[in-house]
This record gives C-alpha cells, structure tokens and sequence, in this order.
C-alpha cells in the first residue's frame, strides 16, 4: 500500500507516507497557525527522504475535522491538488477516527477540546460510530463517560480522558478504512461540527 495523509485539523501537523506497506511520519505537535508556510515543504522533505514516487500512490488522504477552519481547508485543498495533478482517489478520515481508532474495542468517546467547558465529540463501539459527531459541554461529556471511555490527544481538565497517539491512529484508521477511497474528490469536504465564530456573528 501506497499513500500521502495529512492532518492539518489542530495545532499540530501530522503527515504520514506509507510506502510499500511501511509509514514515514512527520509530527509537529506546535504547528499552530502555520500549517500554509510549513505544509508543503515538509511533504517534499519527507517524499525525498525515502525516495517516495507521487504517481505510485494508491490514494490520497486528508483529515476533514472537527478541528482548526482554516487547518482543514488547507488540509482538503491540498489533498484534492494532488489528486487531481496525479489522477488519483481520496480518502476522508475524521479527527475524531485518529482518536478512536488507537483503541481496538469498546464504547469509545473521542473528544476534542473545543475551549470554554465545551468539547467536540463522537461515539464508536467497536470502531463503528455510534454518536454522530456533536459538540456538546462537559456536564454532557460526563454523563457520557458512565458509559464511554473517552480519548483525547491532550490533557482535559476535569475530564478522565486516555491521552492517544493520533498520528498512530491516523495510520489505524486508514488501515480500517482503506476501502472506502473514492473518485469524487467533492466527496473530500470538511466536517464542521458547528458554525465558524464568524458565521455565528452574522
């Protein structure tokens, strides 16, 4: 197996290269807001180190959120460039898949901090989702947690939640879902939980 995945949803930056079967990883993990300048660079940096061919790949992959607007558009635009200059397929993976998908099994609550006691949040049992993603506050959040273990791939305060490898998990969730690649590049859209402060300012 051969791809390009991309996570530029969060103050990180995550880019995996899986070629012949075997992940190369670049990580950020304080990328901030400097996911533009540092994207690219970094893609060219990690393909020439191990020699990786573009026009090999079997499919393209970006991370769609929830997450930072501007990180996922960056993260979508770009995926769906080198589709379209290589004629190749996407693959969309959710932030909330590279949280629940380093857990094998069980009623999983991945939840990312979304500031001021509100979280956003999805449900998996046995890596099928069982709540759609929602943003909700942390009463809700605790609530949930009587019944989910809930990961996160940053310390919540106040909330028991297991701190996760998320460039691990991305490669997890691709292997999951290798086989729903597609065509469509309109396909690869961002997944907005709720309204940008912008838009909820109109």
């Amino acid at each position: 197996m051969n791809y390009l995945a991309i996570d530029a949803s969060g103050k990180n930056l995550t880019i995996i290269i899986c070629k012949d079967g075997i992940t190369h990883s670049y990580y950020d993990e304080e990328c901030g807001v400097n996911h533009s300048v540092k994207l690219m660079p970094k893609i060219e940096e990690l393909a020439n180190k191990i020699n990786f061919d573009f026009s090999k790949a079997d499919f393209f992959c970006a991370v769609v959120g929830a997450g930072s607007f501007t990180g996922i558009r960056i993260g979508i635009s770009t995926i769906k460039a080198m589709c379209f200059a290589f004629n190749k397929p996407c693959l969309s993976i959710t932030s909330f898949d590279t949280l629940a998908y380093n857990e094998k099994k069980g009623k999983i609550l991945s939840l990312i901090d979304a500031k001021h006691n509100a979280f956003y949040a999805c449900g998996y049992q046995d890596g099928a989702v069982v709540i759609e993603p929602c943003y909700i506050d942390k009463d809700k959040v605790k609530e949930l947690l009587k019944e989910y273990c809930a990961v996160s791939s940053t310390k919540l305060d106040d909330i028991d939640a297991k701190q996760v490898d998320i460039c691990q998990g991305l490669i997890n969730a691709i292997k999951h879902k290798k086989d729903k690649t597609s065509w469509d590049l309109e396909s690869l859209e961002p997944l907005y939980v709720r309204k940008s402060q912008a838009e909820e300012g109109r």
